[in-house]
């Protein structure tokens, strides 16, 4: 079987697959300033070909023309948001007004039972837009928070929507971004519902590989943010349990642990534990 599989573990993942950071858009007007208009198409273009796709991926700005330039721009231009460990970037409840793509760092969503207690719901890396939820009824039904240091970049609704209304190609692609999140949520279901444990946790570690690796960094070495309490809350596992699997993967050779750091030693043997029914 292929090593990798996206119909299996797109089913974590956050939306976006592009390495790199934001970079700060200056005003094009006062970049073309007394230098003609091939200044500004210069500009234009490298704004196009550079900055937009390393933030936010095909999902919200591949394949746009020079025309939305400005307005693309005008979405991105807004100074990064600097966020500590723990540090909360939206609550439940709280009124929707931007999506946000992250700069560098990681963060967590959590739901809130009826019970009161904390659901894992969404693990983002670098690279990924987050804030989905808030779209359809204009609050935000998770909280999200960062798991370590973290720089996120607003990207204000009112203005999404506006460039949605003048451009077809970035219309599509928000539709994508948000069909991709139903299918993520849908297809973690079917995960939960019908794996064991074991598989539960490979397909986790070959989702952050695969993830990881979109972006340009290593797809076999990488640092877990979340505890493995959070994990357990994420897959469904208890804490136990998670501890010992990943004592298990070392065990049979499938990951080496150290700390945080994960490695992954064989990804042949984690898809066809992932494939076995029993």
């Amino acid at each position: 079987m292929a090593e990798d599989r996206p119909e299996t573990f797109a089913l974590i993942s956050g939306i976006g697959s592009v390495p790199g950071a934001y970079r700060s858009i200056v005003d094009p007007a006062t970049a073309a300033k007394g230098n003609g208009g091939d200044a500004w198409h210069a500009l234009a273009r490298g704004v196009l070909q550079s900055a937009t796709p390393r933030l936010t991926d095909c999902c919200l700005f591949a394949g746009l023309d020079l025309d939305s330039t400005p307005h693309v721009m005008r979405l991105m231009n807004s100074p990064p948001i600097r966020l500590h460990r723990g540090d909360a970037l939206y609550r439940k409840g709280s009124g929707f007004h931007a999506l946000f793509a992250i700069r560098n760092g990681s963060c967590k969503s959590v739901l809130l039972t009826r019970d009161g207690n904390e659901q894992v719901a969404g693990y983002h890396i670098a690279g990924e837009i987050i804030g989905i939820d808030g779209i359809g009824t204009g609050t935000y039904e998770c909280q999200t928070s960062a798991l370590e240091d973290t720089d996120v970049c607003r990207l204000a609704f009112d203005q999404i929507e506006r460039l949605a209304q003048l451009s077809a190609p970035f219309r599509r692609n928000l539709h994508k971004l948000m069909s991709l999140e139903c299918v993520r949520a849908q297809t973690l279901m079917v995960v939960l519902g019908t794996m064991r444990a074991e598989q539960r946790l490979a397909v986790f570690l070959l989702d952050l590989s695969r993830r990881y690796g979109a972006r340009g960094f290593s797809s076999c070495e990488f640092v877990l943010r979340m505890t493995r309490e959070e994990i357990g809350s994420y897959l469904g596992i208890a804490l136990e349990t998670v501890s010992r699997l990943f004592s298990r993967f070392q065990r049979e050779g499938l990951i080496q642990v150290q700390g945080r750091t994960v490695k992954l030693l064989d990804k042949v043997a984690m898809n066809q534990l992932v494939d076995c029914e029993q």
